[in-house]
């Protein structure tokens, strides 16, 4: 199965693409799509969209799997996210790939079979499941490519 896993944002948005069979991963691209601050929203919106569109199209995953939003302090950028994670569902659903929604408790179980995990501890053990001599920079594509790890252990789980 390919997956594609995406950590949402409208600055940064993490992108890693991974196959899965059986117990063994492959890494098959991770990457960033950047907006620049000081550029109209809707513009970084699109830019987004369009990003996405072409990653759906080179890639083909069967699945996409995205982070869900975690609201904090700061309700401002927590709508400007939101906005954005839309963009990035609908091109999923346009393009016809299964979306698949998880919590950061649920990625940090996945990956490193504690909830409560470190940030850390999630990149170096992603790292490690992935082969890479490195972790990926910026922290937002270790980010997708941890919840694309996510995804490939919760579908091939019995349990669901």
């Amino acid at each position: 199965m390919r997956v594609l896993g995406i950590d949402p944002g409208y600055a940064i948005v993490g992108v890693g693409v991974i196959d899965y069979n059986g117990n063994s991963f492959k890494v098959v691209n991770y990457d960033a799509i950047t907006t620049k601050a000081g550029t109209d929203f809707n513009l970084r919106l699109q830019i987004i969209y369009d990003d996405i569109c072409r990653i759906i199209d080179r890639y083909k995953p069967d699945y996409m799997s995205i982070e869900k939003l975690f609201f904090n302090t700061n309700s401002t950028t927590a709508i400007s996210v939101a906005q954005a994670r839309g963009v990035i569902l609908l091109a999923a659903k346009q393009k016809g790939v299964a979306i698949y929604e998880y919590t950061p408790l649920q990625v940090k179980q996945a990956v490193t079979g504690y909830g409560k995990a470190e940030k850390r501890q999630v990149m170096e053990l992603t790292k490690m499941l992935l082969g890479l001599k490195e972790v990926p920079k910026p922290d937002d594509t270790a980010d997708a490519l941890a919840i694309a790890i996510c995804h490939a252990h919760c579908a091939a789980s019995p349990l669901i």
